[in-house]
């Protein structure tokens, strides 16, 4: 049972949540960077009109929709909240209505736009699945490794929308003085970066007071004059020699260029974030193995760490192996103490390896995942599982205290406990049957209510019906040279006699 669950832990899907319709879904878009909010907001306008006769068509499954821009703080960014009707007036999940929406969504032009469902956990905003980290010394280097991890990862047809926080798209001028004009016009450096600085980024002059209420008077050059670069001849500064009103654009030359929007780091390191979707057919563990491969192949060097949904999943996958075995030594120690054995619970713990291979089982064939609510319903089947055991082992003791062999204990215990186990266990699992039978067509939280109930429904059915075949046989093997349980009572009074 142990190597069956083993091989049946990791031929199953993992990933840190499973799919759900939350009755909304998002559409968040970008423009090009260093895009104003009155282009920005044209675009998602465009998006929402491509939406809106999804929502005026006969039985739509949408009740309305909110545009919020900007969506995450930048000029370039918004928000689409696309809110449907309730699961009871719809035959379709949230998925599938998603994916009609996907055509209409991403072919609006100058702009990127895609759809994404919410989690019912939120561990990393609206951020892709996969993002891998790449630490390195400088920015240069790492762009280079970037690249050639990018292109390996397009290659993979499960990966999609493959982007990193580092990329030289944002527009620049560099304006270049020409020192040596400047000079013989009598017009110094200072003064054109000081009149560059008041039009162009503003300065307060002065304040004004009106009704005691005081309103800063702000000197800069209008929006539109401040748009692109020929705007500059608008501009006169006066030479220190001749008095005269000198053009600024005769006095600086132009350098256009791409810049990182910004540099990141991560615990102090220059890092870049490379981050990417994933089918609906691929997990989010397959994604993490395929990058630690592609790293290991272009620069097997370069430190790795991974952040938001991937960093989750590392972390609770490996977690997980520590909280079950805490959870079995915890519950080994209690009934050590109350058995006052080691054999006893020992006994007891066999079935736990019984409820795992169920419950593993039932997830393979329901077609769900391990995720963070079946691990925890795994660590719940450690307690439901052992409560077969202890009913026998325990009526098995008093028996044996009676006098009688371990043998006829035994049988007598199994005899007596059958109805009270078979009870107990088709209680819980008919309580989890609507956690199972509830997820036949859309409804609020059918993903992590199928990852509960499956695992528990199968662990508990293939638990009791094997209990009542391994505990007594592993009892009668291995407890027949235990003492009985008032052993260390008849030895006290005999020594006070």
């Amino acid at each position: 049972m142990i190597v069956g669950s083993s091989l049946l832990y990791n031929f199953t899907k993992k990933e840190l949540l499973p799919l759900e319709d939350r009755g909304a879904y998002l559409v968040i878009g970008f423009t090009d960077e260093g895009s104003s909010f009155q282009y920005t907001q044209k675009r998602a306008e465009d998006v929402e009109k491509r939406l809106v006769p999804l929502l005026q068509s006969e039985e739509s499954p949408y009740k309305k929709f909110l545009m919020i821009v900007p969506g995450f703080g930048s000029e370039n960014s918004f928000l689409i909240i696309s809110l449907l009707d309730n699961w009871k007036n719809r035959k379709q999940n949230s998925q599938i209505i998603m994916r009609q929406a996907i055509g209409k969504i991403v072919t609006v032009p100058q702009t990127v736009a895609f759809p994404i469902s919410p989690q019912s956990i939120r561990v990393s905003n609206y951020n892709k699945p996969v993002q891998m980290v790449i630490l390195g010394t400088t920015y240069e280097e790492l762009e280079e490794v970037q690249k050639n991890v990018i292109r390996m990862l397009r290659k993979n047809k499960n990966l999609s929308r493959i982007e990193s926080d580092f990329s030289r798209n944002k527009p620049e001028v560099k304006l270049i003085i020409n020192k040596n004009k400047a000079k013989d016009l009598g017009i110094s450096t200072q003064t054109i970066g000081q009149t560059l600085e008041t039009l162009y980024g503003g300065k307060t002059v002065t304040k004004f007071n009106k009704l005691g209420k005081e309103y800063p008077i702000i000197l800069q050059q209008y929006i539109e004059d401040r748009k692109d670069k020929e705007s500059l001849g608008k501009i006169f500064v006066r030479s220190e020699t001749s008095g005269k009103l000198i053009s600024l654009i005769n006095l600086v030359d132009f350098k256009e260029e791409g810049s990182a929007n910004k540099l990141s780091r991560y615990n102090r390191q220059r890092a870049v974030t490379i981050s990417a979707n994933i089918s609906e057919a691929y997990t989010l563990s397959e994604a993490i193995k395929y990058l630690e491969e592609t790293m290991s192949k272009v620069a097997p060097e370069k430190q790795i760490t991974w952040k938001g949904k991937s960093e989750e999943l590392k972390e609770t996958s490996n977690e997980l192996y520590i909280i079950f075995a805490l959870a079995l030594l915890t519950a080994y120690l209690v009934m050590a103490a109350t058995f006052n054995s080691f054999v006893h619970p020992f006994v007891i713990i066999l079935t736990v390896p019984l409820a795992v291979f169920g419950g593993l089982v039932f997830i393979l064939f329901l077609n769900t995942s391990i995720n963070i609510f079946s691990q925890i319903a795994l660590v719940i089947l450690i307690g439901i599982s052992t409560k077969n055991s202890i009913l026998i082992v325990d009526y098995a003791n008093q028996l044996r205290a009676a006098g009688k062999s371990i043998e006829s204990s035994v049988k007598e215990a199994c005899d007596l406990r059958f109805r009270p186990i078979i009870m107990t266990s088709l209680s819980t699992m008919i309580a989890m049957m609507p956690l199972v039978i509830g997820n036949i067509g859309p409804g609020a939280g059918e993903g992590s209510r199928l990852a509960v109930g499956a695992t528990i429904l199968g662990g508990m059915i293939i638990s009791t019906f094997f209990t009542l075949y391994v505990t007594p046989t592993m009892y009668l093997a291995l407890a027949r040279n235990t003492k009985r349980i008032d052993a260390v009572d008849i030895e006290l009074k005999k020594q006070l006699r």
